[in-house]
Order: structure tokens, then sequence, then C-alpha cells
């Protein structure tokens, strides 16, 4: 693109401001990663409990750190290079080594780093009162049950208004009667096409076609009337479930890779991406998505189809990123189980239930007794994630066979997992590992605290104890077969795991443990210190007297999954209908949109809220109907015009007097130049990129990760590997695929912009526009020009503009095919470059 297709774009359009990420996400992060590491490493030298001082360096609150200590700063927020903290845990002083007497874990230095990188948030400002105390404390249940977000639900009529022709819906008489209460009323409504474009990417996440802004513009009807009639054909359409569905995958952290120290793929991932796609589109009930995700595997009822979807669905609580180099596998499960707890909590409570693994929550009414109550539960679930790989001691998690599909024989899917491929030498190579893990944690082991075998396996108990001789024998035989079987396997092309494709009949799910059992507290969430046996359960400051019991037999997940969906639990509706209202409106009417805790901000309408939640449990939860209300309010039809009397009462538009500018995401924005170049395909790929790699460990790949944006298909089918994420999607904020993202980061930095002029992607869509704009059968150069604003931008070029374009192309056009095609892709790329494109109104 050269300098005057720049220039235009910069003359035609502005640029837009970042936003900054919320405190409650940062404060989070600290309650749930560095405090327990801060008060189990560092407190007992570093803190006003310390019996001696070191270093004049005080880390039990935020101006201990800040201030120093005797070598001056130890921490430089925003610059984890900078900061001395990093090279001593690090250990690139052996001057300044801490702890001085071992090195922190890869896991808790990457903690510390990201920490430091997000800018050091630390919420603490008072003295702590003591280690033991960091470990466990006290609250009163029934004054956290008080909060607004543990109430139910109230049921509140709609406020009268003074205006009583502006509200069209409930809804409307909600926003209409807080601005008038501050002598406000909301701006004018956006012109048609400007609200066609909006309702299309809101709903679908494609742009309207010029025909059809034509035709909503001449719509005889009213407005709401003749949106109703848009509404209803895009809520129907295949592409609504694949906008909606990506907002979900977002918070379920979906990726189809591992991440971490051991990337290996998720080879059967795709299914769970296409089970949400298709449960948005068919309108499965939220309730129903809910349970089915928790506990599919245990629902009674239906056929083969019914059933496969329902064990698919718990792909949901598969999808964690692990440290497959954790040799402890009770450490691993536990890390496993805590990633469950705070997927769970995040995504459907928007509850911080992790941040009680090491102590009672800070902020919440959530004890730590709550969270081993809720990790009895996960502890005695099976996860099985499909890669099938153990090297050395890792851990292994076969996929779950699905019977009915891709032409199996018609039968349930059978109750124990089947292996990849049931070939004899590979389950020689799965057995032999395992035998190699469980030797590797009796010999860890040996010599430790009662409590610390205890919570080992019972294979792992019987081995500890062998005598110490017998028992490094067996080890030793046991090293020599699992090489002999590696290499083995390498020669057959085994690499890192069995050949299994993603596309053969399985998939990533879980399943009930054999003996599910209670687990114990664990003192400042350590495997070794174990407290008293807590019975499984769920969170007592939700507690209502038809709250579940859970038998001895089972793990617990079905009463999970019920509890955790039914409709007098007061916050599952709540968070649902926020993030619709998020999606629609730009910001949640509760902005921390994953947090309703204490630490979340409170909700700008909250009887608003709660009407939503409650039609949203009376209409059957029904996803659609919900969006459907919202959309066709008044308040939903607002322009983005400034008023400045009602900026000067509320700057953040809290009360909804206009409409709030909205970068389009990442997936929209490629998804839309697809359609502008005329190359878009809507047909659902098959499977996924990933699913044909075969199982080796993910090493160097980005290659041909980076190759896939280039495909026609809508980037919903993208493929999802953690640590190799496409270029594009990196550079405008797509989700992290290893977190509950409920609202995406908007960052506008000088990478994006050279991105959209520079990038292959960005330049081959552009010369297709061009091919497609000239082919076009239209009567003169301005009639193209409408075109391309039309099909780009959603409106008509003003006279300027139409000027301003004809001027930039009669310049690059002597008349030769050849430059004329490229003074158009030029044309095109200034306008996908544009601020307008990028944004919705």
């Amino acid at each position: 693109m050269n300098t005057q297709s720049v220039l235009f774009s910069a003359l035609l359009f502005g640029i837009a401001s970042a936003k900054a990420a919320p405190e409650a996400t940062e404060t989070a992060f600290f309650e749930k990663n560095i405090r327990p590491l801060l008060a189990e490493h560092c407190y007992k030298c570093h803190s006003a409990d310390a019996e001696k001082l070191k270093g004049g360096l005080l880390l039990d609150t935020r101006e201990g750190w800040m201030n120093g200590g005797d070598s001056g700063e130890v921490i430089e927020p925003g610059n984890p290079k900078g900061s001395p903290l990093m090279e001593a845990v690090g250990y690139g002083n052996p001057d300044t080594k801490m702890p001085p007497k071992y090195k922190l874990s890869d896991k808790e230095i990457e903690a510390l780093h990201d920490w430091i990188a997000m800018g050091a948030p630390d919420p603490r400002e008072k003295k702590t009162s003591g280690i033991a105390k960091e470990a466990v404390g006290k609250f009163d249940i029934e004054a956290g049950r008080s909060f607004w977000a543990f109430q139910a639900p109230a049921d509140t009529a709609p406020p009268s208004t003074k205006d009583m022709s502006w509200p069209q819906s409930p809804i409307d008489q909600f926003v209409l009667a807080p601005l008038e209460a501050r002598n406000l009323k909301p701006v004018a409504d956006a012109d048609r096409r400007t609200l066609l474009r909006r309702v299309h990417f809101d709903l679908t996440g494609l742009p309207p076609t010029p025909e059809e802004l034509a035709d909503f513009e001449n719509d005889a009807a009213s407005d709401r009337d003749a949106l109703a009639k848009v509404v209803d054909r895009l809520l129907a359409s295949p592409q609504f479930g694949e906008r909606w569905g990506r907002h979900w995958l977002d918070i379920a952290r979906y990726a189809e890779s591992m991440g971490r120290t051991r990337n290996y793929p998720f080879p059967f991932a795709w299914r769970y991406r296409d089970y949400v796609i298709d449960a948005f589109n068919a309108d499965k009930p939220y309730d129903q998505f809910v349970r089915e995700q928790i506990a599919g595997d245990l629902i009674e009822g239906g056929g083969d189809a019914e059933k496969n979807e329902r064990l698919v669905a718990t792909t949901f609580l598969a999808l964690g990123s692990m440290d497959l180099n954790e040799k402890n596998q009770e450490q691993f499960r536990m890390d496993q189980v805590d990633e469950q707890i705070d997927t769970t909590g995040r995504a459907i409570l928007a509850l911080t239930t992790g941040c009680a693994r090491c102590h009672n929550h800070k902020f919440d009414p959530i004890s730590q007794s709550d969270y081993y109550a809720l990790a009895g539960i996960f502890r005695s679930t099976d996860t099985l994630s499909g890669y099938g790989s153990k090297q050395g001691g890792g851990n292994s998690l076969a996929p779950r066979s699905l019977a009915a599909l891709h032409g199996a024989a018609p039968v349930a899917p059978p109750p124990q997992p089947a292996p990849p491929i049931e070939q004899a030498e590979n389950r020689k190579v799965r057995l032999a590992r395992q035998q190699l893990s469980d030797l590797q944690e009796a010999m860890k082991l040996l010599g430790k605290a009662p409590k610390a075998v205890e919570a080992a396996s019972a294979k792992v108990r019987e081995l500890v104890a062998l005598p110490k001789n017998q028992l490094t024998a067996r080890l030793r035989e046991t090293q020599q077969e699992v090489k002999r079987l590696n290499k083995k396997a390498g020669k057959k092309g085994g690499g890192g795991g069995p050949g299994i494709k993603g596309d053969a009949p399985f998939t990533m799910a879980v399943r009930d443990s054999e003996n599910p059992r209670d687990v114990k507290l664990h003192l400042r969430g350590e495997i070794e210190t174990l407290g008293d046996l807590v019975p499984r359960g769920f969170l007592e400051v939700l507690r209502r007297p038809d709250t579940p019991e859970i038998p001895a037999k089972n793990s617990g997940r079905l009463e999970y999954a019920e509890w955790i969906s039914s409709p007098e639990n007061p916050l599952t509706a709540r968070v649902m209908v926020n993030r619709i209202w998020q999606h629609l409106f730009g910001q949640g009417l509760v902005r921390t949109v994953d947090n309703f805790g204490k630490m979340g901000e409170r909700p700008s309408h909250p009887e608003l809220l709660d009407f939503l939640a409650i039609r949203f449990v009376e209409n059957g939860w029904s996803v659609k109907q919900a969006i459907r209300e919202i959309v066709l309010s008044h308040a939903y039809r607002v322009g983005s015009a400034n008023d400045p009397a009602a900026f000067d009462v509320d700057p953040e538009n809290r009360l909804l007097w206009q409409r709030n500018l909205r970068r389009l995401e990442v997936e929209a924005l490629r998804d839309a130049m697809l359609a502008a170049s005329g190359e878009l395909d809507l047909a659902r790929p098959k499977a996924s990129a990933v699913a044909q790699a075969g199982n080796g460990e993910i090493r160097n790949q980005s290659g041909r990760i980076e190759e896939t944006v280039g495909d026609a298909y809508r980037s919903v089918y993208l493929p999802v590997v953690r640590s190799f994420v496409p270029q594009m999607l990196v550079a405008f904020d797509f989700a992290e695929p290893s977190q509950v993202i409920g609202q995406r980061d908007v960052t506008t930095v000088s990478t994006q912009a050279l991105f959209l002029l520079n990038n292959e992607f960005v330049i081959e869509r552009s010369d297709a526009a061009a091919r497609r704009a000239l082919s076009t059968n239209v009567l003169d150069e301005n009639a193209r020009v409408a075109l391309a604003y039309e099909q780009t931008l959603g409106r008509r070029p003003d006279t300027s503009e139409l000027a301003a374009a004809g001027e930039f192309l009669g310049n690059l056009s002597p008349g030769e095919d050849k430059a004329r095609q490229a003074a158009w892709s030029a044309f095109y790329q200034s306008l996908f470059s544009s601020a307008e494109f990028r944004y919705v109104r």
C-alpha cells in the first residue's frame, strides 16, 4: 500500500483510544497466584511477623515492596526484566538467590513474571496478621449472604417515566427512569443503515450486503417492526451460532493444544467447538447447556446421538492448560482440579472460587472448606483429554470413545474410556509409562509424613510399602522398558504418542472415578500438609433448603450441575444475561462480567439486571429470546451522537444515554474482509487442521497454523493452538485461550496499523475485492466507489468522500488494466485500514 492510500485513509478516518484492563481481573490473579506464593516462600523472612526481617524488605503489603529493601527497588511494575526480584528468584545472581535454600518452580516464577508484567497489581493495604492466618481465616457467612449477588433476583415492576412515548418495552422503562431522574434523555436514534450494520455484526458477526441495506432502508414498517423482521432472520441463520458460540468459547478457554511445558495437541477439541455452535443455533436452554458441560456423561435418557452430544459437552472440563512436566501425579491432579473449580466458578457464577485454594477467600464469603468440598467432586472425576502421550513419567489422559459417530455401530458410549488405539504394543507403552510414573512418585514419598503418603493413589501406597532396594530395582527395570518401547514406537512413526487422528470416533470428556472420595483440606494448598477431611458439597453462602446431597458412591458432578443450573441459584441467570447485555451494548450492566464478587463492580441498573434474569428463566432459559427482547428495545436503537450535558453528568455512559463506540473482534474483522472480497465460504469445514496433525508435541509449527488464516471459512473455525495463535488474532486482542475471558481487551497499538498495511491476508483480500468491483456491471466509477463503501462501511460516501476517492483513483489509474487493478486494491485496503471499518456505532 503506497503513501497516497495511507494518507487517504488517515484523512477520512480517526483512531480510537485504548481501554485499560479490568482491575478485578488483576486482583483475582494476585489472590490466586501471588499472595499464596509470597505467604509460603517469603513471609518467613520478609513480613512484619518475621523473627528477623531480612534485607529490610517487606513483602506482606503493597507499601512494603514499593518502598524496597536495603539494596533499593525490587519490583518495577510492568518490567519483569528490570525487576531485581525476577533475577533473585531465577537464580541469575549467586549472591541474591531467593529463596536461598531452594528455587521456586517454573510455574511460580512464571506467575511472578506475569504479575509484574501486568503492572504488579496488589490489593493489600494493611499489615498482615501472621503467616498462619494467611492460610486460614474466618468470616461471617450470614453477613456474606447479604451481598447483592447472593440475594435472589427481585421481581420489581418497571418504573414509570415522564416520557410515555419513548419506552417501547419494560427494558426501556428501566433505562429511561434513571436518566429522567438526572434531567437527561437518550440521544436520537441511529439511522437505519447504521442500525442494520450494528445488528448484523452483533447477531452474526458479518456485515449486511448492499441489497440488505437497501431493503431495510426502504422498509415502510416502523423502525421496531422492520428491525424485528431482520432480527428473526438473523437468529434463524447458522451464522448466529458461529458468532455467539465464539463468545462462549472465550469463556470456556477453548484451545486445541495443551500449551505450557509440553504442548501436545487436543485432536478432538473441535467436536466441542461444533457442539457449542450447534447449541446456540438450536437455542438449547442455557440451564441444560450448563448441565451438559459439567455432567453430560451422567445425564440419562435419549438416543445414541444425544448421549454422544452430551459426552462431547464435557470437553468443557478437559480443556485446561496443564503442566505435563509435573512428575508428582497427585500435584498434577490437584492442579487440574483447581483449574476446573476456577473455570466453572468464573464462567457460570462469575466468582473467583479458585482463590480459596490456599486460604479463605480474601474478599468473598468462600471458605477454604468450600473449595475442598468442590475439590472432592472434581478429584472424583477422571479427565480424558485425548492426546495419549506419556514421556518418561509425565501425565497421560486417553480420549473417550464415541461409538455412534463416523459410521460406527449405533450403540451408546461405553462406560469405560477406550484407549486411543487398542493395538497390543501401544497398550504396552501406555501401561509401562503409567507404571513408571507410579514408581517415580513412590520414590519421592519415601520417608515423607504419613499424611503425604495417604494422599497418593492406592497403587502408589502399595509401592511405598516395598523395601527401598526392591523399589529402586523395579524403577530401574521399568525405566529401561519404557526406553525400549519408546524407541520401538518412534521407529513406527509413533512420535510422542499413538498416531490417532482427530476425525476418529473419540472425544475429550470426563467420567466418574471408580472410587469417588472426599479430600482433605490442604493447608496453604500443599498436597503434603493435610488437614481435616471435607465432605463433598457446594458453596455454603449459596446453600438453600433444597440443595442436593451427594451420595457417597457418586462424584457429585451431576448434583453440582443441577445445583449450579437451578433457577433458585441467584447467580447463574444473572451472569448469563449480563454477558448477553455486554455483547450487545459493549459493557455489561455489571462491567466486571467475570467477577460478581466484592472486588467486582456493582450493577449500573440492578433492577433491570434482575428483571432480565427472571425473564430469562421464565422464557425457558432461551438465549435467543433474551437477545431478541434486548435488541428490540428502544435503548438498543439509540445513536452514538454526543450530548454535552449528558456527558458532564455521566462521562462513562453508565446510564446508556448514547451508544458506545465498539471495535469489532478480530474474527468479525477477518470475516468482513472475506465478505467484502466475495471469498467468504459459509460452509463448516470438517474437523480442524489440528485434528489432522497427529499426536506429536507441537514445536515450531507456527507456519502451518499461520497459513490457515488465508483459508476462506469463518474465523471461528481457525485452529486455536496455545503458544501458536495466528499473528492476526494476537494483533487484535484475541482472547487468551488458557483463561476464562468474558470480555476481551481492546487496545490500539502501532502493530495493528502495520498489520493492516503490510499483512499478506489484508493485501490479498484487497486484491480480490478490487477484482470483484472491477467485474461489477455498474455505470461509472462513482457507483463502484459507493458499492465499496457499502460493502465495507455499510453506508454511502458523501460528496467530499466521492471527490477524494475520484482524485485518488484517477491519480493512480492512467488507463492500463494492471494499474487500475492496483489502484482499486489500494483503495479497498485504505477502507479495510480505516477506524470506521474496525468499529461499529
